[in-house]
């Protein structure tokens, strides 16, 4: 599904070159779960950009089912992100004109409408105990609140991969426990993960868990 080879992100010359990434072999299949862990500064997030076509790297390649992300136009990429990837980012961005639900729905307006996608969009809120949220603008919700409405937004597009980096780093412990009982339904429904996290116990919910170290990717 998607595999990276040889993947490197160098930035500066010479003395001032910084290996942020260097020299990173993955594959990950359907309904795999790849857990990342590693202090900060060590790499992770600038991976986690090279997975999801979002980062252009200094060398080598990305490719999701077969086709490299960096050989396609910059319309093709941002539809291939679009139909295939989810992404949670370390803060939520979203819209602070648009309400809870017509944030989640966003990816839908730019990509192939989803049958049902307004049903889905308020049964993932409500799976996150958003259901009664809906209708509030971002500036109306807390941050952990907003957390979960951008967690369902990278769910709308049915995506078969999911791109996380500390999706959980501002909620609470019971909220915490209901979206890793939620990504875990996911995945046993096939979608993969690739998820960046500090949390061993979100961690420990992966497949393969995997260490980042001054840009180098190990097994732990």
């Amino acid at each position: 599904m998607i595999e990276a080879n040889g993947l490197c992100k160098h930035y500066g010359a010479g003395e001032r070159q910084v290996k942020a990434v260097d020299q990173v072999d993955l594959s990950v299949e359907p309904a795999d779960f790849v857990s990342i862990m590693g202090h900060s500064g060590s790499g992770k997030t600038t991976l986690l950009s090279l997975f999801g076509g979002l980062t252009r790297p200094t060398s080598g390649t990305v490719r999701v089912d077969g086709v490299d992300l960096w050989s396609l136009p910059d319309r093709e990429l941002a539809r291939l992100r679009n139909r295939r990837m989810g992404f949670v980012y370390q803060f939520a961005s979203l819209i602070p004109t648009l309400t809870a639900l017509e944030n989640v729905l966003l990816p839908v307006v730019f990509g192939t409408a989803t049958p049902g996608a307004r049903l889905k969009a308020m049964d993932t809120l409500s799976t996150l105990g958003m259901a009664d949220r809906s209708s509030a603008y971002p500036g109306q919700l807390s941050g952990g609140e907003q957390r979960r409405v951008a967690i369902a937004r990278s769910f709308i597009n049915e995506p078969a991969i999911v791109l996380a980096d500390e999706p959980t780093g501002d909620l609470d412990e019971e909220t915490e426990a209901e979206v890793f009982e939620f990504f875990a339904q996911m995945n046993r429904q096939g979608v993969a993960f690739i998820l960046v996290t500090h949390s061993r116990e979100l961690a420990s919910m992966g497949s393969v868990t995997l260490k980042m170290d001054h840009g180098h990717l190990m097994h732990l």
